[in-house]
C-alpha cells in the first residue's frame, strides 16, 4: 500500500468533503422541500397514533363508552390511507433524488476527466477511475438519498414523540431523553473502527476493478504466457483481503446495533418499572403507561435509524473522498486566464479569435523531465519549416515520443520555449492547438460504433462522400466494401472485430478527414503488413504535401522520402539530414538502416 492509500485508510471524516457533496444534493431543493414536508407529516402521524390508542383505552375499555367508536374507526381508516400515500411519496422522492444525484456525480466527474492532462492518465490506474465512475458514484448516491430520507424522518419523529411524552409525563419523558446521549456516545465509539475497515474495503475494491480491466485487456497475453493460475491467485488474494475488510466492517456495525438495542430495551424496562409505580400511586392512568411503552419502543426506531445513517455515511466516506477528488482534480496543463479570455476554453471556444496555423515549429533550448532527476531533454533545439515532412528515429528511450507529446501539448517543456509560427505555443489555447493537429497512434483505438462513425470522429459534420474519399486516399475503401455491412459495419469494443492493420487504416482515415495543419504519425505503420504499408506510403506522399508532418518511425523504409530525418540518442540530435545524406555519412543512421535492412532480408529468406 503506498503512502497516499495508507492516509486514505486512517484519516478522519472530512466535513469539507460532505459539504461539497451536499452542494450537489441541494440542486434538488424543490424535491428536498417536498421530502421534508412528507417526513414531517409521517412523523406527526406516528406520534399521534399512540395518543389515539390511549383515547380508545380510556373511552372504550375503562369508561365503556362507545358513542365515538364510528368516528374513531373513520379516523383510523383515514390515517391508514394517508399513511400509505405519504410513505409512497416519501420513497418516490428518495428514489428521484438518488437517480439525480448519481447522474450529477457522474456528469461532473466525466466532465472533469475530459479536461485532465495526459499525465493524469499515465499515472492513474484505469481501474481506479472506473471504480469512481461506477460503484463509488452509485453507492454514494444511494447513501446520500436514503440517509437524507432517514435523517429527516428520524429527527422529526424523535422531536414530535418527545413532545407527546412530555405532555403526558415529564418524569418518564426525561428517562427516555436521558438514553439518547448514551446511545450517541456508543455509536461514536464504534464509528472509527467501521470507517477504517470500509476504507480498506473500498481500496481493495479499486484494486479488484483494476484486475478485472487488466484481465480483459490482457487476455491474449495471459494465454500466450500461460499465466492463468498466477493471475487467478493474485485476483483471489486481493478479493480475499476485500472480503475480510468487509466482514470486519459489517461485524462492527452489527455489534454497534446490538449494543444500541440493549440500551433501548433497558430504557423501556426502566420506563415500565417507573411507570408502574406511577400507576400504583394513581399519578398516571394505565392508558398513559401503555402510551409510554408503545412510544418509547417506537422512539428508539428513529435513533437506530440515525445510527445507521451515521454508519452509512462512515461507509461512504471513502467513496465521497474519491469522487470529490476526481471532480476537483486539476489538470497539470492549463491555459492562463489571459489566454482563456481571448481563445475560450475546452467547452466554450471563442473561435472568432483563433488564428490560422502556418505550421512552423521550433524548439528553443527546450528541457523536459517526466519526474525529478529524470531528464529526457536538455537544451534541445530544432526548427521544422512549414510543409516539411520530418522523421524522428532512434532507439527506445531516445526521446521520439517525448517530442511529439510536447508538440501536441500533452506535456509542456520544463524549461525553454516551443514556438509555433514564431509564437510561444502557451500563448494560445490548448484546444486551439489540438484542433489543428492530426494524430495517428501506434496502437489505434476505435470507438464501439460503426466504421463510418469512427472515421467521422475526425470531422463530426463530414458527409458520407468525404468519409469514402478519405478511406480511398489511404487504401481502406477496398477492405471496407468487402465487409458485409460496408461502412456501417460495427467494429466491436475497441475495434476488436477488425484486424490490427484494418484498425490502423481507419484511424489514419480519421486523421486525414480532419485535414489537420500538423499531422503526427507515431509508429503509424508498425502494425500494417507490407502490402498495406505500400498503399499508405503512396497515399501519404500526396496527402502530406503542403502540410507539416512528424513521423515517429521504427521501420526506416517508411521514411526514406522524408524531407528531414532527425536521429536521436538520449534526448539529443546526433545526426540530421535527408535519407541519402545520412547514408553517405555512414554514421549511426547508416548502421541502424543497414542492420534493419539485413534483418528484413533474413526474415524474407526464412519465409521462403
Amino acid at each position: 500500500m503506498n503512502q497516499q492509500e495508507k492516509e486514505d485508510v486512517v484519516k478522519k471524516i472530512s466535513l469539507g468533503v460532505w459539504k461539497k457533496i451536499f452542494n450537489i444534493v441541494l440542486k434538488e431543493k424543490k424535491k428536498i422541500i417536498i421530502l421534508v414536508i412528507l417526513a414531517t407529516l409521517l412523523a406527526a402521524m406516528e406520534a399521534v397514533i399512540p395518543v389515539l390508542n390511549t383515547y380508545a383505552i380510556d373511552e372504550f375499555v375503562d369508561a365503556g363508552k362507545f358513542d365515538t367508536l364510528i368516528p374513531y374507526i373513520i379516523v383510523n381508516v383515514i390515517f391508514a390511507i394517508a399513511f400509505g400515500l405519504i410513505v409512497w411519496g416519501f420513497i418516490r422522492q428518495g428514489s428521484i433524488i438518488e437517480s439525480n444525484v448519481n447522474y450529477e456525480l457522474r456528469r461532473q466527474a466525466f466532465n472533469n476527466l475530459q479536461k485532465l492532462s495526459f499525465s493524469y492518465f499515465d499515472l492513474t490506474p484505469q481501474g481506479w477511475i472506473m471504480a469512481r465512475m461506477t460503484s463509488d458514484s452509485k453507492r454514494l448516491a444511494n447513501v446520500i438519498s436514503w440517509s437524507l430520507l432517514d435523517l429527516v424522518w428520524s429527527v422529526f419523529s424523535m422531536i414530535l414523540t418527545l413532545v407527546v411524552l412530555f405532555i403526558y409525563s415529564y418524569k418518564l419523558a426525561l428517562i427516555v431523553l436521558a438514553s439518547v446521549p448514551v446511545m450517541l456516545a456508543v455509536a461514536f465509539i464504534y464509528k472509527k473502527f467501521i470507517l477504517k475497515n470500509h476504507r480498506l474495503a473500498r481500496k481493495y475494491n479499486s484494486d479488484l476493478t483494476a484486475k478485472y480491466s487488466e484481465s480483459f485487456l490482457g487476455a491474449k497475453t495471459t494465454k500466450s504466457l500461460v499465466i492463468e493460475k498466477e493471475n487467478l491467485d493474485e485476483f483471489v488474494n486481493v478479493s480475499n483481503k476485500m472480503k475480510k475488510s468487509s466482514i470486519k466492517a459489517v461485524s462492527t456495525s452489527a455489534l454497534m446495533s446490538s449494543s444500541l438495542l440493549i440500551i433501548s430495551y433497558l430504557t423501556v424496562a426502566l420506563v415500565m418499572y417507573t411507570g408502574s409505580l406511577e400507576v400504583i400511586n394513581n399519578t398516571i392512568k394505565i392508558s398513559v403507561l401503555f402510551l409510554f411503552i408503545r412510544s418509547t419502543t417506537s422512539f428508539f426506531d428513529p435513533i437506530m435509524q440515525l445510527t445507521n445513517v451515521l454508519s452509512s455515511i462512515q461507509q461512504a466516506q471513502a467513496s465521497a473522498e474519491r469522487i470529490v477528488e476526481l471532480i476537483e482534480e486539476k489538470p497539470a496543463i492549463t491555459d492562463t486566464q489571459e489566454v482563456t479570455e481571448k481563445y475560450g476554453s475546452l467547452f466554450h471556444d471563442k473561435k472568432e479569435n483563433w488564428e490560422d496555423l502556418k505550421e512552423t515549429i521550433e524548439f528553443k533550448n527546450v528541457g523536459f523531465q517526466y519526474k525529478e532527476n529524470e531528464t529526457i531533454l536538455e537544451d534541445f533545439n530544432l526548427k521544422i519549416k512549414a510543409g516539411q515532412s520530418v522523421a524522428l528515429v532512434g532507439h527506445t528511450g531516445s526521446g521520439k515520443t517525448t517530442l511529439v507529446n510536447l508538440i501536441s501539448r500533452f506535456y509542456e517543456p520544463t524549461k525553454g520555449e516551443l514556438l509555433i509560427d514564431g509564437k510561444e505555443y502557451r500563448e494560445r489555447s490548448i484546444h486551439w492547438l489540438h484542433s489543428k493537429l492530426g494524430y495517428v497512434l501506434q496502437s489505434p483505438h476505435l470507438f464501439s460504433t460503426t466504421i463510418k462513425e469512427n472515421i467521422k470522429y475526425g470531422k463530426l459534420d463530414a458527409t458520407d462522400e468525404e468519409v469514402i474519399s478519405a478511406s480511398k486516399a489511404i487504401g481502406a475503401h477496398e477492405f471496407i466494401m468487402k465487409l458485409e455491412n460496408g461502412y456501417d459495419t460495427f467494429v466491436g469494443e475497441g475495434g476488436n472485430l477488425l484486424s490490427l492493420g484494418q484498425k490502423q487504416l481507419i484511424s489514419f482515415a480519421r486523421a486525414i478527414i480532419a485535414d489537420p495543419k500538423i499531422l503526427i504519425l507515431d509508429e503509424a505503420t508498425s502494425s500494417i503488413d507490407s502490402e498495406a504499408e505500400q498503399i499508405i506510403q503512396e497515399a501519404t506522399q500526396t496527402l502530406l504535401k503542403n502540410r507539416t508532418s512528424l513521423i515517429v518511425a521504427h521501420r526506416l523504409s517508411t521514411i526514406v522520402h522524408s524531407d528531414l530525418i532527425v536521429m536521436l540518442e538520449m534526448g539529443k540530435i546526433i545526426e540530421i539530414g535527408t535519407h541519402n545524406e545520412l547514408l553517405k555519412k555512414r554514421g549511426s543512421y547508416f548502421d541502424l538502416y543497414k542492420n534493419q535492412f539485413m534483418q528484413e532480408k533474413e526474415n524474407s529468406y526464412n519465409l521462403i
